[in-house]
């Protein structure tokens, strides 16, 4: 679903779909841009090209109303190229277009949170930062508009109840580096409750977090919900596995 939403505005680039978008909807302005923004769709899958087609975009229509979009899915191709610096100047400039724009903030805060080791001199600097975007990110799901009509109200629904879990997880990570182990089973466990659906992965890392701070009973309790989960990746079920036996 989030790969969905994230390239929702552009899936359906057209003349007659972005033409058809409701008024309140960005627009392209002119034939040029709709094929600026069509060469953007076709780039997507490569980082390289998808940096470039909204570079061109960009460049050639400064007041293109698709300049946030541009840039989170120039901050996305960084992120997949691991340009981690390049990844959150874009992230930020998305937010200084859409202040509320929960997809980059949530790109910052898992940047931080999985960045960010025990030992770094700025730890709790990044870490806080972890917090702040993932309780920004919280708040704005509340009120978040659909990105584009052509998404069904339930998968936007379900895609912000993602978004939340997302926010809940890198808490929890944030929390692992300090070694918070209780606080960060909560804000997993949090996660798995915010989820749209079972996340293993989650529930993974609750339980390793519960079995650490020693509340073995609940760490067994995750652990075999994903035993029994038929969707859950074997190397999921392998961790559980071992978590389990150490509870």
């Amino acid at each position: 679903m989030k790969r969905i939403v994230l390239t929702g505005l552009l899936a359906i680039v057209s003349a007659a779909g972005l033409l058809a978008q409701a008024p309140a909807g960005p627009k392209p302005k002119s034939k040029s841009e709709i094929e600026a923004l069509q060469a953007l769709q076709a780039a997507l899958g490569d980082p390289d090209k998808t940096i470039a087609a909204c570079e061109n975009l960009l460049t050639k229509f400064a007041d293109t109303e698709f300049k946030a979009v541009a840039l989170f899915m120039e901050a996305q191709a960084y992120d997949k190229k691991k340009d981690y610096e390049h990844m959150v100047i874009f992230a930020e400039r998305v937010l200084e277009v859409t202040p509320k724009d929960v997809q980059a903030t949530l790109l910052l805060a898992k940047y931080y949170a999985t960045s960010t080791r025990e030992n770094d001199l700025d730890r709790e600097e990044k870490l806080g930062k972890v917090e702040k975007l993932a309780k920004q990110a919280i708040e704005d799901c509340k009120t978040a508009p659909k990105p584009n009509s052509a998404i069904p109200d339930k998968d936007w629904d379900d895609a912000k109840k993602d978004f939340v879990a997302e926010a809940y997880n890198d808490v929890g990570l944030a929390n692992l580096t300090r070694k918070k182990y209780a606080d960060a089973a909560e804000n997993f466990k949090s996660a798995v409750d915010a989820n749209s659906r079972p996340e293993p992965a989650y529930m993974v890392r609750a339980a390793s977090a519960l079995q650490s701070a020693g509340k073995n009973d609940e760490a067994i309790v995750f652990c075999d919900r994903i035993a029994a989960d038929p969707n859950a990746y074997p190397q999921i079920k392998s961790l559980a596995a071992n978590v389990r036996a150490l509870a």
